[in-house]
């Protein structure tokens, strides 16, 4: 029993004189996480990342792809073909430029872009609608047959309201993109829409030759089709654009231009042109050399 209290009495003073060790700024694992804390999604901190969702974000990641000046409107009137000095022949389309004008503008401050709004062709006053009437009437324009829209890089870019876009606003060499509703070829099967191989034309296939065959799982895909699967339906009908379209000729006095190859639609329609993206700009001042203002105005129309 002397022993044992001894030990005690001892262990105590050794306790005593041994100096403590502070453990209070260590951290120790328990539930509390020690890693620091991962920058969240809410708005709760001072040091958060700036925005780019805003329209000012937006134009600044397209500053690149956004033409500096309009595009025009034309009319494909068909394909010839023409030969290169070396004597070889090679197709091309004709497009026309019917009274391209410039209509108004879209500017940053009231619409967040930069926009030039062109017209071309004529309507008559009785089939136009009243709105669209007075939008002619207000920047004392003629009615027009067909309305598009060209984004712009900048203020740079915008064409006084009244200004006729002739065919030399092109020149010969350039590269532009070219857009145009594609041909309707109305309700077409698998085979023809989307170059399906269809079924065997032997072995046991009955009157099956060109069917699409199954469109979904039974039960490992939820018993449905799925989105987008690609089925019979409507072919052609929609915008196209082919890119990177040489220009060949340009006959600024019959509104003439001559691009190297074919474009999307069939003859008769509507084709937006404007300079490449993917080729550098041309060097081509942004506003024509000669402006020439409207032909009429419709004031008294309205």
């Amino acid at each position: 029993m002397a022993s044992k209290a001894y030990q005690s009495t001892s262990m105590m003073l050794l306790s005593f004189l041994t100096p403590q060790l502070c453990l209070r700024n260590v951290q120790r694992r328990g539930i509390k996480s020690i890693s620091k804390p991962r920058p969240n999604r809410f708005n709760r901190s001072q040091n958060l990342p700036l925005l780019e969702s805003t329209t000012a974000a937006a134009l600044e990641r397209r500053r690149f792809t956004i033409p500096l000046r309009t595009g025009a409107l034309g009319t494909k009137k068909g394909m010839t073909a023409m030969y290169d000095p070396d004597g070889r022949r090679f197709p091309c389309t004709v497009v026309q430029m019917d009274r391209v004008q410039v209509v108004a503008h879209k500017t940053r401050v009231r619409n967040g872009y930069f926009a030039v709004q062109v017209g071309s062709g004529w309507k008559h006053p009785s089939n136009v609608t009243r709105p669209l009437l007075g939008h002619f009437a207000e920047h004392k324009v003629s009615p027009k047959r067909h309305l598009v829209e060209f984004k712009v890089k900048d203020e740079g870019g915008l064409l006084g309201i009244g200004e006729i876009i002739g065919a030399s606003w092109f020149q010969e060499g350039q590269y532009v993109d070219a857009r145009a509703n594609s041909r309707g070829m109305g309700f077409a099967g698998g085979m023809k829409r989307h170059g399906f191989s269809g079924q065997p034309a032997s072995h046991g296939t009955s009157l099956t030759h060109r069917a699409m065959g199954s469109a979904g799982q039974s039960q490992g895909g939820g018993s449905r089709v799925y989105p987008g699967k690609k089925m019979a339906g409507r072919m052609g009908g929609h915008q196209v654009t082919t890119q990177n379209v040489k220009v060949v000729k340009v006959d600024g006095d019959k509104g003439l231009v001559v691009l190297h190859g074919s474009i999307p639609g069939p003859d008769g329609c509507l084709v937006k042109l404007s300079d490449a993206i993917k080729k550098p700009w041309p060097n081509i001042p942004t506003h024509p050399l000669t402006a020439q203002p409207a032909p009429d105005a419709v004031s008294d129309t309205v």
